[in-house]
């Protein structure tokens, strides 16, 4: 009998099912987008039961049309947004907030005051991260700071709090088990990737109590049977990983400086250090790459706020675009920018400059600038702050990286993947299967269930689409590149 995966990619927009047969040919898919909040200026919001009624009809449309029976599937993997962070009652199942996500920024304040307080270095030390609000800890400790009763009752153990994947597995599996992998948990701020525990010390400077937080294993392993009562059918869930981890994993990067850049909402590239946790002189972040069969694999990583989102902010927010491919259509329609950079901090700065307060800029904008100078301008930014991670990332470990692998979903655009060779000075390889992500969580349960045996049988399932080598010279890339240095000034602090 043929035996299928069943792979869910909970993402920042929308919710999607992928189910794939033994070969990971795609038998059916199923997406659907669920609304953003934004209450304030910086702040953006999820409403978790909405996460979770959008994945779960996902779900069952992917199984309706893949016109199996449900026995055949031998388990689910998930894969999902980082960081963002919900907390609900234990008893009742009901979020006590909206889920905050990856992107809000509302608690700068509370990570300005950790670094204000000395804690930098050991925040870094311990979990690899920098003290920024883009992580789970500060938003855990806003809600239980804000909304009436929460810090009572988590001190009582009735609160239970948890990143994405935590939450679709508790209501997956009818609230039996509060569980994460390795790779969340490094997200948090508050696990020690050393020794692979939460950390005592954090969670006391946070007033975070321990027993809110979820166990964690490894990233391909049973966790729980869906409830038939929920889901209406009874399946295994066997992995769980952190999305731009699930991409280097279905990217086949299991080597040690192997790299990938995954062209989403944000923009994420990760370094595999294999057993090596690389701590960053750069300000990159330190994560777990993989916890798999009882080891870690450790990774440098970069994060870009505003990938993707930059031709949505195009399209939603300033109206010259009316899909995503019309921003590609305008941009080859002209030669160059014209001199016009777009530095897209809409919320702030990622790695390396970690500036929550840098806000978008547009510069070099003269009477003949038009929309087809911006669309390019926005293309290129994405490009520009891949290499300002890529930069750091060959300093701090000393690895020279002559091919980077590109997946998610504006990576399709191929004239922005000929500037990213270009201004990188490297060789950009785009697979067949540009879904790595939801790829890398359907292998890690196949794994656990011996639908596939060893990374190697893997590997040989990765297939190239195109290749993009530069053909810039030197002297202009090194123009175009200090171009975007002082316009990314202009937008800092």
């Amino acid at each position: 009998m043929n035996r299928y995966i069943l792979a869910l990619d909970q993402g920042t927009t929308s919710s999607r099912a992928i189910i794939f047969d033994q070969k990971v040919n795609k038998i059916s898919m199923a997406q659907a987008e669920f609304p953003q909040y934004y209450p304030k200026p910086g702040w953006v919001e999820h409403n978790p039961v909405e996460i979770f009624n959008c994945q779960l009809s996902v779900m069952k449309q992917a199984i309706e049309q893949a016109r199996i029976n449900v026995s055949q599937i031998a388990a689910i993997g998930i894969t999902n947004q980082r960081e963002t962070v919900v907390l609900w009652d234990k008893n009742t199942g009901k979020p006590i907030y909206n889920a905050i996500v990856w992107q809000c920024r509302r608690t700068a304040s509370i990570a300005d005051n950790l670094i204000k307080e000395g804690l930098a270095e050991t925040i870094q030390t311990k979990t690899g991260l920098m003290p920024d609000a883009y992580f789970s800890a500060t938003k855990i400790k806003w809600i239980l700071d804000n909304i009436p009763n929460a810090r009572e009752k988590a001190n009582k153990g009735e609160i239970l709090a948890g990143t994405i994947d935590t939450w679709l597995i508790w209501k997956l599996s009818g609230g039996k088990v509060h569980i994460t992998d390795y790779t969340n948990a490094s997200r948090t701020m508050l696990f020690n990737i050393h020794k692979l525990e939460w950390d005592k010390d954090l969670l006391k400077i946070l007033d975070i109590p321990f027993q809110i937080l979820p166990q964690v294993r490894d990233s391909s392993s049973f966790y729980a049977i869906t409830d038939k009562n929920v889901c209406g059918f009874e399946i295994p869930i066997a992995s769980a990983i952190g999305d731009q981890q699930a991409a280097l994993f279905g990217q086949g990067c299991f080597h040690e400086g192997e790299t990938k850049a995954t062209y989403g909402t944000g923009c994420f590239l990760l370094m595999n250090t294999g057993k090596k946790a690389v701590q960053s002189k750069n300000r990159l972040l330190t994560t777990i790459a993989l916890g798999l069969n009882g080891k870690i694999e450790y990774a440098l990583e970069g994060s870009v706020f505003m990938g993707g989102a930059v031709i949505q902010w195009l399209r939603d927010e300033l109206g010259i675009i009316s899909t995503a491919h019309e921003c590609d259509t305008l941009a080859e329609s002209v030669n160059d920018t014209n001199g016009v950079i777009l530095v897209p901090a809409f919320t702030g700065l990622g790695a390396p400059y970690w500036d929550s307060y840098a806000r978008g800029v547009i510069t070099g904008l003269t009477r003949g600038s038009n929309k087809a100078h911006i669309c390019r301008a926005a293309l290129n930014a994405i490009a520009y702050q891949v290499k300002d991670e890529l930069e750091c990332m060959k300093s701090d470990s000393s690895i020279d990286i002559p091919v980077l692998k590109v997946d998610g979903g504006a990576c399709i655009s191929n004239i922005m993947m000929q500037f990213q060779a270009d201004i990188l000075g490297t060789k950009v390889c785009r697979p067949k299967n540009i879904e790595t992500t939801v790829t890398g969580a359907a292998f890690l349960a196949g794994l656990a269930v011996s639908v596939w045996t060893s990374k190697d049988e893997i590997i040989k399932v990765w297939k190239e689409d195109c290749s993009f080598t530069p053909v810039m010279t030197e002297e202009t890339r090194e123009t175009l590149y200090a171009d975007w240095k002082k316009a990314l000034e202009k937008s800092r602090n």
